[in-house]
């Protein structure tokens, strides 16, 4: 069973950083993409960033460029998400996902974390 679970999020100031972590266990896929995702309160479930577990490669919404950084840590299961120069608008609930498609937006992934609060005031 494919299990996931996000930690770091919280309550910061404007331009201040947060990582985010995704705990993952019980993939057996040979390749697969783990994603941070990001819901609103009011809006649909957006996409952040995502990486593959074949070459690493990466992925980021535009809006999170330059500002987030996916990285993984295979001896671990953990996928981060580093967030700098937080802004108001990043306010969300913030999920990882694990696709067997390598896909990008939310509804290419199968499996999904309870998701981590991420309030960052002005």
């Amino acid at each position: 069973e494919v299990q996931l679970v996000e930690s770091g999020g919280g309550l910061v100031q404007a331009g201040a950083s947060l990582r985010l972590s995704c705990a993952f266990s019980g993939i057996t896929f040979d390749d697969y993409a783990i994603g941070w995702f990001r819901q609103a309160p009011g809006s649909e479930r957006e996409e952040v960033s995502c990486i593959s577990s074949s070459d690493g490669t990466t992925y980021y919404a535009e809006y999170v460029k330059g500002r987030f950084t996916i990285s993984s840590d295979n001896a671990k299961n953990t996928v981060y998400l580093q967030m700098n120069s937080l802004k108001p608008e990043d306010t969300a609930v913030y999920y990882c996902a694990v696709s067997v498609t390598d896909g990008v937006t939310p509804d290419e992934y199968d499996y999904w974390g309870q998701g981590t609060q991420v309030t960052v005031s002005s």
